[in-house]
């Protein structure tokens, strides 16, 4: 099957996942990122998946479906690809909700591979290797590179589209990078992030103000346009210079978290010896991003893992790990103290680690924060487009005024 089947993948982070996309072809698999992201997602999705489940599975599951139906492929040769998360989250549900709906659509033969650290579901013709594994991470820190560079220079670019042109040029090369060579290093990966922000550098800039406005909230509405109906590209349309926290972040709290179930309730000491190692190694690849985008001007209030956990101590307890858990709260603080005032939390009804650590820890950090914008924003199959932008024009309406 690794010689003769295509694997499709979701699209959550585009350009992130384009990358690993990329690491998987250098692995001898051949992958496809999907775009297929107009109604007739959410149509398959409604069709298969029942609407008391979260907004993103309904995506996911739509997107797959809809693509599978499209007749672009052979469904003899295509497979399917899914994270499994683990914990407490319905998203580690996803996989047997997408194997279920496809059986439903008589699409039942189509196999579905699972992406997962924890052990849940092992595929005799998938396994993850270190060195996949250490690509993989490689991939999404350049996806958060270009994605910081991009939020923070594109509101004020002379010329226009030279931001987008860049993006494209360094796609294909870290594309290519991961599809062809398949051996980035550390040493390799630390000078691309610096001729990365050096070109970045080169971009002639106005001399304008833009409203400041941070995004966070659950980790695929907060990335995914399909998720959050293109989100960025309105609030750059209504003259903001976005924030967007990076993935890398989330994947520091994911191992952080485990360490910190050692901590509270033990276990064992190989265990955390080896969460260690990688924790310490996921902050020596972080510090270099820190320390190449922190060169632009406009990204000199990144701040790292460590110091956006301790703003939050005292203020929501870190064994809130559920979903997004303590991180949401930090990321809102964080943007808050970076001059980001104005935040929209974005998150599917009913998730309830976001409506926990984001939607109801507001009232607290408005209190600390008085002068903050923070704008709450539920995404599902029935929320009005129209009326979700009416309340960030009312938001930004405030910030203006403020």
């Amino acid at each position: 099957m690794k010689k003769t089947h295509t694997i499709l993948l979701p699209s959550m982070l585009p350009l992130h996942f384009k990358f690993l996309s990329g690491v998987l072809n250098g692995c001898g698999y051949k992958t496809e990122l999907l775009e297929n992201g107009n109604e007739k997602v959410v149509e398959e999705g409604l069709k298969y998946v029942n609407n008391d489940v979260c907004y993103p599975a309904l995506l996911v599951i739509g997107q797959f479906i809809s693509a599978l139906k499209s007749g672009k492929y052979d469904l003899n040769t295509t497979a399917l690809l899914i994270t499994q998360t683990g914990g407490g989250c319905r998203a580690s549900n996803y996989i047997y909700l997408l194997r279920k709906a496809l059986k439903k659509a008589d699409l039942g033969k189509v196999p579905v591979v699972s992406l997962n650290l924890s052990g849940f579901e092992k595929n005799p013709g998938f396994r993850i290797t270190f060195k996949m594994l250490k690509n993989m991470i490689f991939a999404l820190c350049y996806g958060d590179v270009l994605m910081a560079l991009n939020d923070a220079v594109s509101p004020y670019e002379k010329n226009k589209n030279e931001c987008k042109s860049k993006i494209e040029k360094w796609e294909k090369v870290i594309f290519n990078e991961f599809a062809l060579k398949n051996n980035v290093n550390f040493e390799r990966f630390k000078n691309r992030v610096g001729s990365i922000v050096k070109d970045f550098s080169g971009i002639d800039l106005e001399d304008k103000k833009a409203l400041k406005v941070g995004v966070v909230g659950e980790i695929y509405i907060k990335y995914s346009e399909l998720g959050n109906n293109k989100l960025v590209n309105f609030l750059k349309s209504n003259n903001c210079e976005v924030c967007v926290p990076g993935i890398l972040s989330f994947i520091l709290f994911k191992v952080d978290a485990r360490l910190e179930d050692i901590k509270l309730y033990g276990g064992s000491s190989l265990k955390k010896v080896v969460l260690s190692v990688l924790m310490n190694y996921l902050q020596k690849v972080e510090s270099v991003i820190l320390k190449n985008l922190r060169k632009i001007p406009s990204l000199i209030h990144l701040k790292s893992y460590s110091l956006k956990k301790q703003a939050i101590s005292g203020i929501i307890g870190f064994g809130n790990k559920m979903g997004e858990g303590w991180l949401l709260t930090a990321e809102i603080v964080d943007l808050i103290k970076s001059g980001f005032k104005n935040i929209i939390c974005a998150q599917p009804f009913g998730c309830l680690p976001n409506h926990i650590s984001g939607k109801g820890m507001l009232r607290k950090i408005r209190g600390i924060f008085p002068d903050s914008n923070i704008v709450s924003l539920d995404y599902d199959p029935g929320a009005s487009k129209t009326n979700q932008e009416n309340r960030i024009k009312l938001m930004l309406s405030m910030a203006q005024k403020n």
